[in-house]
């Protein structure tokens, strides 16, 4: 049932090209296992409970209503659980699958803390070979960077909901100050997949999603006015660059209030959701 794509719109392809860096080569968190673990297991070092991102509890509110009390939820790629206790609480069962054994082991030792019972964790790759169980609903939220062949997890996806198909993601606006300094000619390393892609990739493999935006802010503080600038340069790609004009546009979108350094700045979350389509 794959729809007729226009030679040059392959939006599979695009995907994949979209998965290089600006020198042609798949990014080694990308393309090594060992890399993307070793990557979390740091990650889950600095974890000692689950406490979830600020951003995620506007997402949850247009997510847990479409779960239903009786629902057999999977969810793909929990990372530290942004989602999955808020999950756990509304349905009848989780099922959560992630490729880190750091990552299945800190939230299984976060489960037993909470006294969550209805909670199954698998260590596998959710776009492996091996044949999956049918759920109620299957979601997945930013968690779909690692793979290579985009319409196949997507398709599995729509193979394994009985009810529903939800796929998530986080999306711009870029940080403000990034994108005007793009504008004044800098190279800066935006975003090369988008929640777009996967919308086109479901339109391309015949699957008609509904799309839902939701608004959020960032809100991050900074206790010195160098680590501001620190973690505000990195996008940029030019070897050399202006300094003062940087920082000059940097401090236009930043509150300094005793000492510290705020910068508040919108983006999005993006919820596509479907109904199985049989293939």
């Amino acid at each position: 049932m794959k729809a007729v794509i226009q030679k040059g719109y392959d939006y599979i392809e695009l995907w994949q090209e979209s998965m290089k860096d600006r020198k042609g080569h798949i990014p080694e968190r990308l393309r090594d296992d060992q890399a993307e673990e070793a990557f979390w297991a740091s990650m889950m070092e600095k974890k000692t409970s689950h406490k979830p991102d600020p951003y995620t509890i506007a997402v949850q509110q247009e997510l847990l209503p479409l779960l239903h009390s009786d629902d057999n939820v999977l969810e793909i790629g929990p990372g530290w659980g942004n989602y999955t206790f808020a999950i756990a609480d509304k349905a009848r069962k989780l099922t959560g699958i992630d490729s880190s054994k750091s990552i299945v082991e800190f939230l299984d030792s976060q489960a037993a803390a909470k006294g969550v019972r209805n909670m199954e964790l698998i260590c596998d790759k959710w776009e492996s070979d091996k044949e999956r169980e049918k759920y109620d609903v299957v979601f997945g939220f930013n968690c779909f960077y690692r793979m290579y062949d985009i319409g196949k997890a997507l398709l599995k996806m729509n193979e394994s909901a009985n009810r529903l198909a939800i796929a998530g993601m986080t999306t711009g606006p870029e940080k403000p100050h990034y994108m005007e300094l793009h504008q004044m000619g800098y190279s800066i390393n935006l975003r090369r997949r988008d929640y777009i892609h996967i919308l086109n990739v479901l339109h391309q493999l015949g699957i008609m999603a509904s799309c839902k935006m939701v608004k959020l802010q960032s809100r991050k503080s900074y206790s010195s006015y160098e680590q501001l600038v620190k973690d505000n340069i990195t996008k940029i790609l030019d070897a050399h660059y202006d300094v003062q004009e940087v920082e000059r546009v940097l401090r236009k979108y930043v509150i300094e209030k005793n000492g510290t350094y705020e910068y508040v700045y919108p983006f999005h979350a993006a919820l596509m959701y479907w109904e199985p389509v049989s293939m």
